[in-house]
């Protein structure tokens, strides 16, 4: 972690929860991809899961006004902090933690469960919405640069799309095959359903930062509409990891017991929660 983040951590850790923080983020509807609107709501299941109050506040500029160029990031106080882990460790250091129950080794097994997250479900979503031409044309060169006018929106891609083959190809991912992607994604979704093991949440009956990443990204996957389904339907095969996102959305986003239903259906399901509303929105774009 950067030495200015330690910093502000320790400094925040003196003054309370305020009662008006800001979550930054790309506007839902027309502008956010899969993978920045995974991580986005992996920090809202974080924060409320803590029960911490927050203001999600959409910019078309969110990831030029992160500290470090990624979203999301929240605004507390006097302290701005982007991404899970340094808000995971920002919130910890006030007292209040997920994990009190678990021993050291079960700490450093629920990090390793999201660095395999990070490294594996986060890096494909990257893959298809950047390398995949269909995916590039058809969804992603239109949403990111919906908020700007032309010609910036095709620089706005251009640059986007350099930047992330450059990390795929620091990661050896970018000459990966389709199916080499999906069989990642597969492997890392046995690995998770494995550790789940039948229990309501990854350790027993409490939710961590890792169940609240997991339902971020599994969430997304199942309810972004994509040209190809292949993402979205490998974590169909896996009903343990459903009902893990079936359960933290019923209990921590107060939806009804039908929501989500669409995920088992050819046809879609809408409802009057949030996210069904911004499923059926993104299917009208």
């Amino acid at each position: 972690m950067p030495l200015i983040d330690k910093i502000a951590i320790e400094l925040g850790a003196q003054e309370p929860w305020p009662k008006d923080v800001k979550l930054y983020q790309p506007y839902e509807v027309e502008q956010i991809l899969l993978p920045d609107n995974a991580n986005c709501l992996s920090v809202q299941a974080f924060l409320k899961m803590c029960h911490l109050d927050f203001q999600v506040e959409p910019r078309a500029n969110a990831e030029q006004m992160s500290p470090n160029l990624k979203v999301p990031f929240i605004k507390a106080g006097r302290f701005v902090t982007a991404e899970l882990e340094p808000i995971v460790q920002f919130i910890n250091s006030k007292g209040i933690t997920l994990t009190e129950k678990l021993d050291n080794e079960q700490k450093a097994d629920m990090r390793a469960y999201m660095s395999l997250i990070h490294n594996v479900i986060e890096v494909a979503e990257l893959y298809i919405c950047w390398v995949d031409d269909e995916t590039y044309n058809e969804v992603t060169s239109v949403r990111n640069g919906s908020v700007y006018p032309w010609p910036l929106n095709h620089v706005h891609n251009y640059i986007k799309r350099n930047q992330v083959v450059k990390k795929l190809k620091s990661l050896d991912w970018y000459n990966k095959t389709l199916e080499e992607v999906f069989q990642e994604v597969e492997n890392c979704c046995e690995a998770l359903n494995t550790r789940l093991d039948g229990k309501n949440y990854f350790f027993d009956d409490s939710p961590t930062e890792l169940d609240a990443l997991v339902f971020g990204h599994l969430f997304t996957i199942l309810t972004t509409p994509l040209p190809k389904s292949d993402l979205a339907n490998i974590v169909r095969s896996y009903p343990q990891l459903i009902n893990l996102v079936q359960r933290i959305e019923k209990e921590y986003f107060k939806k009804r017991d039908e929501t989500l239903s669409f995920f088992h259906r050819d046809v879609v399901y809408i409802n009057k929660s949030h996210f069904a509303l911004q499923f059926y929105l993104l299917l009208t774009i």
